[in-house]
């Protein structure tokens, strides 16, 4: 009998996990989630820090050109400095690229501070400022779009252009999904995050990092995947989404914006060139690729990005 009774918990908690993983890889389908695969540069990660709400905020600084780009991260990326190496590589000999790991990302220390929209805007923006900038292009990857359309009205007389990679926008099927947080919170206990990254993540190569990079990766996975402050950003994907609608950017603000051609994601066309209408000057750029497309298209978005700033020029 006893035998019987542990069989039927080991079952049961086996089913629970089954359940976790099944979720997860459809947060994958859903929202593109590829932390675990990240990309990772050659030695240091030559980050920084500045002082936001009394926590180490990381950055990286990288180029010396007269223009600023501040460079932010798509949701769950484990270590953004890192996974935009590709891309920094390309902008830095003609810009200054400054990448910001928000709260609970890369390097930077976690927070209790809710994640909505106000809140990472706020953060954000105490970090540019410590920085000592005034006058910068917004570029980001996946949520920042969300996070953009607040930053971008609060902000405009900082920000002189958005570029958005693959970026998220009001309206995206499937944003009111709620997540099962209190199950992620006990595969984190219970060491299964690592497992459970790689049944999300995305498939790209590694093959190019040496060992010291694949272990450094690893331990930034192991550090922010599924974290609290993670599962409380992803808690508040449904309400930031949601609060998104009808929001539009300022319509003198210059936007590029560059989209997986032939995504899967519903009308992911259709809204991006709305988008790019709602301005006085937007353009639509649609790549071959995946949602990292700055793992793969880093060379062509840079070209994009500095034919668009010439014209406006």
């Amino acid at each position: 009998m006893r035998m019987k009774k542990i069989r039927t918990v080991a079952l049961r908690a086996l089913a629970s996990v089954s359940v976790v993983l099944v979720v997860v890889v459809s947060i994958a389908l859903v929202f593109n989630l590829g932390s675990s695969k990240a990309n990772v540069p050659s030695g240091e990660a030559g980050n920084q820090f500045v002082s936001v709400d009394g926590k180490n905020m990381s950055v990286s600084i990288r180029g010396n050109g007269d223009r600023t780009i501040v460079l932010l991260p798509g949701f769950g990326t484990s270590a953004p400095i890192l996974d935009f190496k590709p891309l920094i590589d390309e902008l830095a000999p003609n810009y200054r690229v400054v990448a910001i790991e928000p709260f609970g990302y890369g390097y930077s220390d976690a927070t209790d501070k809710d994640r909505t929209t106000e809140n990472i805007v706020e953060e954000i923006h105490a970090a540019v400022q410590a920085l000592g900038i005034d006058e910068y292009v917004l570029m980001g990857h996946s949520i920042t779009g969300i996070y953009a359309l607040d930053y971008t009205a609060k902000y405009r007389d900082e920000v002189t252009t958005f570029v958005g990679i693959d970026s998220s926008v009001p309206g995206q099927p499937n944003m009111d999904t709620k997540f099962p947080i209190g199950a992620f919170r006990v595969a984190k206990q219970l060491g299964f995050s690592d497992v459970l990254a790689k049944f999300a993540g995305n498939e790209e190569s590694d093959a190019y990092l040496d060992d010291a990079e694949k272990e450094e990766m690893s331990r930034l996975v192991a550090k922010n995947n599924f974290s609290d402050t993670y599962l409380n950003e992803m808690d508040h994907l449904s309400s930031n989404f949601a609060a998104s609608i009808g929001k539009t950017f300022p319509a003198d603000l210059p936007i590029l914006l560059f989209a997986v051609q032939n995504s899967k994601v519903q009308s992911w066309t259709a809204l991006h060139e709305g988008q790019a209408a709602s301005v006085d000057h937007g353009e639509l750029v649609l790549l071959d690729g995946d949602h990292y497309l700055h793992h793969t298209k880093s060379k062509e978005i840079a070209e994009h990005f500095t034919t668009f700033m010439d014209e406006l020029n």
